[in-house]
């Protein structure tokens, strides 16, 4: 009795299983490949980031004055310096994106440069707010800070036009609550502003992959555009108008103070960081999911592919009373293994698309060759390889669409789970004897 059981289509079954298990190993060493590769990437992109320009935040002049405070401690009095950070009544920013595609090695990244104009006003009730009982702010010292989140990127930059003054440019160690910038200083008399000082200048920024701006005024305007077909829009703010078709994009943002988390003004010892950069908002240059990625989802169903192709083979053996042995098992799933590891070889080469045609290719022909030998059966062969190639079809639905992988994958599963289900209707279970053949 043990003896038939151990020959029969149970046991067979239980060491299909196994054996589709045990390929987890090797798939589980093929995503390890794959993240590493992806870390590679990684690595090069930066590389290309820091010779070109990081991914840039962007905001506009910020007034940063000195003010002396002076306070009775006991019977002496101590003065105390900080700074006061203000921000315009209006900041606009207009900027048109030229993408390009960059290589390091094996791996691309995506670069641009930004070529910007800002422009606003601050209010001179505002700075003279500043001033108070017990306050005596310097004037002289004040400067006005433009953040920018890799300095680096700065290709040309115009003299900052502030009323009727032109002010030049410095790199600037203090920056604004944590973001680099750069400095213009500029001499203020309280008593004798105009209600209005606007500014104005132009910025060329180069950066990578994303560009973002900082809403840094009571009311701050972006206007993106940009030579590039598939922009993701993110950040704290979406458009509130957007235009997106082949030959590039255009979206508009406007963003009010009662939108952000951020003060009109605040002095160096609030801390202002961590809202500064939550609130930034912008457009990203997205490539649509690049092979690592793909090859990653591909990973995911390697198990379920593994495990169908088996359950082919032994519907082979069930129906047509052959004879498959668990060595030629294994070497079918090895098979299936190395057909992610080509897959990711190629797609580094060649791109995806191609890489998994020629990948799934030459695993369909070499294991559609093998079932012809091992089940004597040409015919056999051909129908093994034709049910591959529509799985891997399949699969590659899977891996491309996002929106509606989940519903192609649940859908395929009913379909293979009902076909086995028809296909073995009448088989008595009970009845088969060793290695398929009836008792």
């Amino acid at each position: 009795m043990t003896t038939r059981w151990i020959h029969g289509a149970t046991f067979k079954v239980l060491g299909i299983g196994l054996l589709a298990l045990l390929m987890l190993i090797p798939l589980a060493q093929v995503n390890d490949l794959v993240r590493e590769r992806e870390g590679r990437a990684y690595e090069a992109t930066m590389q290309i980031a820091s010779r070109w320009g990081a991914q840039q935040k962007l905001g506009g002049p910020v007034l940063v004055v000195p003010v002396q405070t002076t306070q009775r401690q006991g019977d002496a009095q101590v003065t105390t310096e900080t700074r006061e950070y203000l921000l315009p009544d209006r900041l606009a920013i207009r900027t048109h994106l030229e993408p390009e595609v960059r290589r390091y090695g094996l791996y691309e990244t995506v670069v641009y440069v930004a070529e910007t104009t800002l422009e606003g006003r601050f209010l001179a009730t505002d700075i003279a707010a500043l001033a108070g009982p017990g306050r005596d702010v310097q004037w002289q010292r004040a400067e006005l800070r433009v953040p920018v989140a890799d300095v680096r990127g700065i290709r040309r930059v115009s003299p900052l036009r502030f009323g009727e003054h032109e002010l030049s440019f410095g790199t600037d160690a203090g920056g604004v609550a944590g973001i680099a910038a750069i400095s213009a200083p500029v001499r203020l008399e309280a008593g004798a502003l105009p209600p209005q000082l606007s500014f104005a200048f132009d910025l060329a920024l180069a950066g990578s992959e994303r560009f973002s701006v900082l809403p840094l005024a009571r009311q701050t305007e972006l206007q993106a555009s940009g030579a590039w077909a598939d922009p993701g829009f993110d950040g704290a703010f979406l458009p509130a108008s957007r235009r997106v078709d082949a030959k590039g994009f255009e979206a508009s943002w406007q963003v009010l103070d009662l939108n952000r988390r951020i003060a009109q003004r605040w002095s160096e010892a609030d801390s202002n960081g961590l809202a500064l950069c939550e609130s930034a908002f912008g457009v990203s240059l997205v490539r649509p999911a690049g092979p690592y990625q793909q090859n990653v989802r591909a990973g995911k169903y390697g198990v379920l592919f593994v495990a169908l192709t088996f359950v082919a083979f032994f519907l082979f053996e069930v129906l047509r009373g052959l004879r498959v042995h668990p060595v030629q098992y294994l070497l079918v799933g090895v098979a299936l293994c190395t057909f992610y590891v080509v897959l990711l070889a190629l797609s580094e080469q060649f791109g995806f698309g191609p890489a998994y045609f020629a990948a799934a290719a030459a695993t369909v022909a070499l294991v559609g060759g093998y079932a012809a030998a091992v089940l004597a059966q040409r015919r056999a062969g051909f129908v093994l390889a034709g049910l591959m190639a529509l799985v891997y079809g399949l699969l590659y639905g899977l891996v491309a669409s996002e929106d509606y992988a989940l519903l192609m994958g649940a859908l395929a599963l009913l379909a293979t789970v009902s076909a086995l289900m028809y296909l073995t209707r009448r088989v008595d279970w009970y009845a088969m004897g060793p290695a398929g053949h009836a008792s």
